[in-house]
């Protein structure tokens, strides 16, 4: 099965959720939920499947489970793909 692995910049307690852009080689992802106890990365990952149209089980935090920056992988689409949804990362 193909995936790929992108650079996540996270801004937690945002106004809404959803997709922003991009900040250097990262999408900049703003969260309506805390960054406590997990919530984030929960939010993350329903925000990132609905925006691919992956199944949430498809995506997954490789790392920076407690940083702003993670890298995640998700699985079922390629970079190319991405890419066009978002532009150039």
């Amino acid at each position: 099965m193909s995936y790929t692995v992108v650079n996540i910049r996270v801004i937690p307690r945002a106004g809404k959720s959803g997709i922003s852009g991009t900040r250097g080689d990262a999408i900049l992802v703003r969260l309506n939920a805390a960054p406590t106890d997990g919530a984030a990365n929960a939010e993350l990952i329903e925000v990132l499947a609905d925006a691919l149209g992956v199944p949430k089980r498809s995506v997954s935090i490789v790392s920076g489970e407690r940083s702003r920056q993670k890298r995640v992988r998700v699985e079922g689409v390629t970079g190319e793909f991405v890419e066009s949804k978002f532009g150039r990362v």
